[in-house]
């Protein structure tokens, strides 16, 4: 999906981004969106973790 936008579609959304929210808002919106984006990655990766926990536990209580 977004890999069709190219380099002069994404310039368009940052100038548009730029003219609604100004100059003074965009930071923030970026901070917010990298922390969201921090906190997704880390519960994927702790909901992996589990899973390979469990499985491991699973597997251990067939061998035994």
């Amino acid at each position: 999906m977004l890999s069709n936008i190219g380099v002069p579609g994404l310039i368009m959304i940052l100038v548009l981004a730029l003219i609604i929210f100004g100059p003074k808002k965009l930071p923030e919106m970026g901070r917010a969106v990298g922390q969201t984006l921090k906190e997704f990655k880390k519960s994927a990766k702790e909901l992996a973790d589990d899973n390979v926990e469990m499985v491991n536990s699973l597997e251990d209580t067939k061998k035994a």
